[in-house]
């Protein structure tokens, strides 16, 4: 078994709602696809700082992280911005991680966008009870 690597499409939120208030062209929206591990021992989304800058959401806060050899740090928090998986989207924040780190999905995206990880397979998709769209436990 190896890891899960899903491509998701990154957009400026923004962006996006200047493009629906008419103020902004369709061509002028800072998007991305890019390539990033779905772990599901990450709890959110974690997007190397270059691409963070290249989609000019901006820092908002940031958060106490506990690494995986065990080391806390703080590491900064955008605001939201959208992601795409497949045919399913969500906005979500994310933590920056130094330029250069793996791009991660965690739980808390998989949860809203109901997909689940397949390690045998490698992949990630939705839930077989749920294959058009998100279908949310409440």
């Amino acid at each position: 078994m190896g890891e899960i690597v899903v491509e998701m499409e990154l957009e400026n939120i923004e962006d996006r709602n200047l493009v629906r208030a008419g103020v902004r062209a369709e061509a002028d929206v800072r998007r991305e696809t890019i390539q990033a591990v779905a772990d599901t021992g990450a709890m959110m989304l974690a997007l190397p700082a270059d691409v963070v800058e290249r989609l000019g959401v901006p820092v908002v806060d940031s958060i106490t992280t506990t690494y995986a050899d065990g080391r806390r740090g703080d590491l900064p928090v955008t605001d939201t911005l959208r992601i795409r998986i497949g045919d399913r989207e969500m906005g979500t924040e994310c933590i920056v991680v130094p330029e250069g780190a793996e791009a991660l999905v965690g739980v808390l995206v998989m949860e809203r966008l109901d997909l689940i990880a397949d390690p045998v397979n490698q992949t990630l998709g939705p839930r077989p009870e749920s294959p058009d769209r998100p279908l949310l436990r409440v």
